[in-house]
């Protein structure tokens, strides 16, 4: 495996692992409720389901790279860039900024590009 000493050559990378639509899907459902989790407790204040965060967000991720993707989760080798590129993903597929993303990064959208 390559190895990344900045973020952005990271980023790419980190698309290209996520290369199936579905991977990616089950990544946004842990993300979103390892938000969820998270407003929950600070709402409530019960800090216990803090423990529940890092659970519900990788356990959703894991899954799909055990199972679709088939690869091994970045998180295992850059953790904090695995993170802050989840989060990325997630605010861009959200507001429908990730197709240039990936297609910039290789993976296949099904969408045509634009004509240069």
């Amino acid at each position: 495996m390559r190895e990344y000493t900045t973020f952005s050559a990271f980023w790419p990378h980190y698309l290209r692992e996520h290369a199936k639509p579905s991977t990616r899907a089950w990544h946004y459902v842990g993300s979103a409720l390892a938000i969820g989790v998270l407003i929950t407790a600070l709402v409530t204040r019960n800090w216990w389901l803090l423990l529940a965060v890092p659970v519900s967000g990788y356990f959703f991720a894991w899954v799909s790279h055990a199972f679709v993707e088939r690869n091994k989760p970045a998180t295992f080798t850059y953790p904090l860039w695995s993170l802050i590129s989840d989060y990325r993903m997630f605010g861009l597929f959200l507001t429908g900024r990730l197709d240039p993303e990936l297609d910039a990064a290789g993976v296949a959208t099904g969408r045509q590009k634009p004509a240069q």
